[in-house]
């Protein structure tokens, strides 16, 4: 089962059904399955600023900090009761190491009050227990699967990895944005992360997982904007 609606005008969210399970896509990226008040988030890859400097590819070392920011207005506004990081929540293994002593306190006070679970990435694959919360390959809730990766034989899974974008053509001019991109099989989210580029719906690595044409939303600063498949275009 897969079904959507319109998007709240009130909240500027975007309704999904999927596999009978109720969810509400944020503009802010977060994804919330709505009777489990439970709010998931994909590929925040903190750290990656320190990660690129390592290799001499110097980025304003402000990401993790931008990235937590953004994530406690999420969870300060939806309130839910569990968070789930859906893999490659840092850049690469020894990010968590490299947490600054405010951010890594950031981090603690968004736990704080609820539950939390880290899904392992790949970029990913361990996360030290200082970190808090708790750890898993993939997790079960209600008809759906979440992990990091989506699977070709996947069935009614939640998915990161791919950071899906979408190239929307409209009244003359198109834009490239961030979006959710779901169908009766999967939903995948986008990338979270201040840092994380994006790759587009059309490509062949994101197109081949969907059997059925899916549905796309968009990311705009104060909605989730549903898009049909004739406005979107392919990267030059």
């Amino acid at each position: 089962m897969f079904e959507t609606s319109a998007r709240d005008e009130r909240f500027g969210s975007w309704q999904i059904a999927l596999g009978g399970v109720a969810l509400t896509a944020d503009y802010s990226g977060v994804l919330i399955i709505d009777d489990e008040q439970t709010l998931v988030v994909a590929d925040l890859h903190l750290e990656k600023g320190t990660a690129r400097a390592r290799h001499r590819a110097f980025l304003p070392p402000y990401d993790t900090r931008t990235t937590l920011a953004r994530l406690g207005q999420a969870i300060s506004r939806l309130r839910p009761k569990c968070v789930i990081a859906l893999g490659d929540s840092f850049h690469d293994l020894g990010g968590a190491a490299r947490l600054n002593a405010d951010d890594r306190s950031t981090l603690h006070s968004l736990q704080r009050g609820r539950a939390w679970l880290w899904i392992s990435g790949n970029h990913d694959p361990v996360l030290p227990d200082e970190l808090g919360g708790d750890r898993s390959a993939a997790h079960a809730s209600s008809a759906l699967t979440l992990r990091h990766e989506p699977t070709p034989a996947g069935r009614h899974e939640i998915a990161g990895h791919l950071h899906p974008c979408a190239r929307v053509a409209r009244g003359g001019h198109v834009q490239r944005r961030s979006c959710f991109i779901a169908s009766a099989e999967r939903l995948l989210l986008p990338a979270f992360g201040a840092y994380t580029g994006g790759l587009n719906v059309l490509d062949p690595t994101i197109a081949q997982l969907f059997r059925t044409e899916p549905a796309t939303a968009v990311l705009g600063r104060s909605g989730v904007y549903p898009v049909a498949a004739k406005q979107l275009r392919g990267d030059v």
